[in-house]
This record gives C-alpha cells, structure tokens and sequence, in this order.
C-alpha cells in the first residue's frame, strides 16, 4: 500500500488539498512503471512529500548535491534501485521509500512560464520526484531521459495533466 505524507512547510504554497495532490501523482507516475503493484500492495511503502520554498530547496542543492541555487524538486531515495522490486516481498510492513521536496517560489514562476497552474505543475513534479526514488535519472543521457520522460507524460496524462514535454 501507497502511503504519501505531505507537508506544506512554507505558507507560499496556495491553499489545496496537497495530501489528494501529492497521493494522487505519487500513485500515477508508480502505475506507469514495473513496479505499480507497489500501489495496492501488502507492504506499505512511505513517500515524504515537503512543499517548502526556494531557500530550503537551495540549502539542500547546495549540501547533496553541490549546486549553490534553487532547483523545482529534489529527490532523496532511501531504497536502493536495485532493492525496489523485492518491496512487495518483505515481511517488514513499512518501508521509507524516499522524500521529495519542492521549492514554491521556483515551481511558482516555471508554472507561469509554462502557462500551467502551480498545483499542476507541482503535481508533474511530484511526478518527476517519484521516478527519481524509483532510479530513474533523465541525467544519465538520451536513453535514461526518455524513457523517464515517456513515463512522465503518461502519468500526467493519467493525471488530466498538460503534457509536460510538448513536441
């Protein structure tokens, strides 16, 4: 079972239902991959959700990740790749699979930029986070970035989303 908390930590987050949100598009982007049985499974597999501002975000760039700025998502996987599909598998019940953060100020004006509501837009990027956890990293190169790509737009269209990745 799919279990998303979610934290609105910064009060520039508007005011929505962001735990059906952030369920929502954590369930979507797992369907999409092998490892949608995770979903409704035995085992109930945790994913953190913090929607924070640009300062948090850029601290967190800059300590994991050595980028001194803010960034839309970070994602931090607590299982390795490898080990995900063994989750339905353990007799443990609960399992932390990850955190995922968002920065409002950086989802705020790239929702803008892209003519997307900011709660959609930050619906995609939980999205995208949720593929990170899972070890998927559209930064390894052309063949990792599309198939996480394809994935994404198959979520959001799941999601009633706009296609992320027009083309």
């Amino acid at each position: 079972m799919l279990n998303v908390e979610t934290d609105v930590a910064s009060p520039l987050w508007s005011a929505a239902d962001w735990e059906a949100i952030a369920s929502a598009a954590a369930a979507a982007a797992l369907e999409e991959t092998p490892h949608g049985h995770i979903v409704n499974g035995s085992a109930t597999v945790e994913v953190s959700i913090r929607l924070s501002d640009d300062a948090e975000v850029h601290a967190l760039n800059r300590s994991y990740r050595g980028k001194d700025k803010p960034t839309n998502v970070l994602s931090f996987p607590m299982v390795q790749a490898d080990l995900i599909e063994s989750l339905g598998n353990t007799d443990d019940g609960e399992i932390l699979l990850g955190d995922i953060i968002l920065a409002a100020e950086t989802c705020g004006r790239e929702a803008a930029e892209k003519g997307w509501s900011v709660t959609d837009y930050a619906q995609h990027l939980i999205v995208h986070g949720l593929l990170h956890l899972l070890g998927y990293d559209h930064e390894l190169g052309d063949t990792q970035a599309t198939a996480m790509e394809a994935l994404e737009s198959a979520a959001c269209r799941a999601l009633g989303l706009p296609a992320p990745y027009p083309g």
